[in-house]
């Protein structure tokens, strides 16, 4: 039986979090995410995994080479979930500082790439 290794020469990668909140801009948040990692900007990764402490998720992300965690409204809940778990270094992307508003910004795509580009430029500037 023949055996053979993968390489692991990829690296850790970039984890996305995403609040998913039930509002508007919880939606942009979700999909954007979605988005970017769908276009190989980085992974999108359980935000419940690590408010349940799963640890598989957990540590998982420990692993990770960057963290960016997206929230659509001022409440934070993705910043606050990781900070929760012991998470200290990451980006944070607040969509109300991108001028979207609570109630008053719907998912468009235009919305999603605007959010989408934002994750790639912070991803690489960090």
């Amino acid at each position: 039986m023949s055996m053979s290794a993968s390489c692991a020469c990829g690296g850790a990668p970039s984890l996305l979090f995403a609040c998913s909140g039930a509002a508007d801009v919880g939606e942009i948040a979700d999909q954007a995410v979605r988005l970017a990692s769908k276009n190989g900007v980085g992974k999108m990764f359980c935000l419940a995994g690590i408010g349940g402490k799963v640890s598989g998720i957990v540590k998982s992300t420990e692993a990770a080479a960057k963290i960016v965690a997206v929230d659509g409204c001022p409440l934070n809940c993705a910043r606050k979930t990781l900070e929760e778990a012991g998470f200290a270094n990451f980006a944070h992307i607040q969509l109300g500082d991108m001028g979207f508003a609570k109630g008053q910004s719907p998912a468009t795509s235009q919305a999603l790439g605007v959010v989408a580009d934002k994750i790639k430029t912070v991803l690489q500037g960090s």
